[in-house]
């Protein structure tokens, strides 16, 4: 398994906020808050343009929640909506994406990916997600009959399939030390243990109150611009901030998803997706950088962020695997870990599109908050930061997201 899909490690270059403060100024053009993958990104466009950036992260290392505890995909866009800001950034952060990777030597692999329809009554709903793939530019998806996606893959179970060249994983921790490198060769300052606790920000000044996990202390930080970047703890992070109107804040929900890893080399060579469920993708088997076979997610309604896996969660992955590879043998699975998904609709409603809201949403003026960035955020993440840097910098305003945002999440 790659070392996205784990908790990283603690950072030994921690320094404390009341030292960094200490040693350099109080004010700050821009804090970020939160050092997940969009966070990161965000820091570095930021600083890229010559802002002087503090990044808040309340771990003690970057990207310790969504952003490591995913299934790594580079994202083709097949299923998001039209006109909705997952289409948009998924294809535009795609391509950056690659590119980026590319120049800065951060390890990715295109495998590709089938997405499958065991059974003849998917087959309309699989022409759809061809032309909704098309909708959103998507010049490469191949429709193939089931002995030709047998030719690629001998192994699978289907009667028809999308093939997506443009699909991809990649290790998104060396993709986040990436950005965080970028950003402080550019003077931007990452502190960890840093958690947010309140905050003014309706003044052209902001000011935000930060307490130091380790030691218990509280600094006093201020800056022109904040972005709240906090994942998991959007809500809670913008709640704590005084200036801020409480009807923008959407309700916060958490989607657990378990992963199983297999014992053994895998037959396939590409990425496998069932067609998607009312709750998500579906169990999918993605491939890491080493090849080895993982399978998720499932989703998991919760009211606090917890990671646990179980043996028992194997069990209901059998019979839904079989389903695009029979011969998956007994015994092979082992539970590996779970991550969380933060959303801003509950169970049984239809997904939403990213919330990115700006001074014309809220009324105030140097502040972007984010919420509900899961899927494909870690593929859209420099088009999200190049978007956050425009909406701060240049008073751009986010595209209007479309009602629905996804076709699934």
């Amino acid at each position: 398994m790659s070392a996205g899909a784990y908790v990283n490690k603690p950072d030994r270059r921690i320094r404390h906020l009341h030292d960094i403060l200490t040693c350099g100024p109080r004010t700050f053009d821009a804090v970020v808050v939160g050092g997940g993958v969009v966070g990161l990104a965000a820091c570095r466009a930021l600083a890229l343009e010559g802002q002087h950036v503090i990044l808040l992260e309340a771990e003690k290392a970057v990207g310790t929640h969504t952003s490591s505890r995913n299934s790594e995909v580079i994202h083709s866009g097949i299923y998001y909506t039209p006109g909705s800001l997952k289409a948009k950034l998924c294809i535009d952060g795609r391509h950056r994406l690659y590119e980026y990777c590319d120049s800065h030597h951060v390890p990715y692999n295109k495998l590709g990916k089938l997405l499958v329809a065991v059974h003849d009554d998917q087959i309309t709903k699989l022409k759809g997600f061809l032309e909704n793939g098309k909708k959103n530019g998507m010049t490469d998806l191949e429709w193939l009959d089931g002995p030709a996606a047998k030719e690629l893959e001998p192994d699978l179970n289907c009667v028809a399939a999308l093939w997506s060249p443009s699909t991809g994983v990649i290790s998104s921790q060396k993709l986040m030390e990436s950005y965080r490198k970028d950003a402080e060769q550019h003077g931007a300052v990452v502190a960890f243990n840093c958690e947010v606790v309140g905050g003014q920000i309706s003044g052209r000044l902001k000011t935000l109150q930060v307490k130091d996990r380790e030691t218990g202390q509280t600094s006093t930080v201020h800056a022109h611009m904040v972005v709240n970047a906090a994942g998991l703890y959007a809500q809670s992070v913008a709640c704590s901030l005084q200036g801020l109107p409480r009807q923008t804040i959407p309700e916060a929900f958490l989607a657990r998803g378990h992963y199983c890893t297999m014992e053994g080399k895998p037959p396939f060579k590409r990425l496998i997706y069932p067609m998607p469920e009312s709750w998500g993708l579906g169990v999918h088997l993605t491939l890491d950088l080493e090849g080895r076979a993982r399978f998720g997610p499932d989703v998991e309604w919760i009211d606090k962020v917890e990671y646990k896996t179980s043996p028992e969660i194997c069990d209901k992955f059998y019979p839904v695997i079989r389903q695009y590879w029979p011969g998956l043998p007994d015994g092979r699975l082992r539970p590996s870990y779970s991550g969380i998904r933060p959303k801003v609709v509950g169970p049984g409603k239809p997904g939403k599109d990213f919330v990115i809201q700006g001074p014309k949403d809220h009324g105030v003026k140097g502040l972007v908050n984010l919420y509900g960035i899961e899927s494909p955020g870690l593929t859209s993440s420099l088009s999200i930061g190049e978007l956050v840097m425009q909406m701060l910098l240049h008073n751009k305003e986010a595209p209007g997201s479309v009602s629905g945002g996804e076709q699934r999440d």
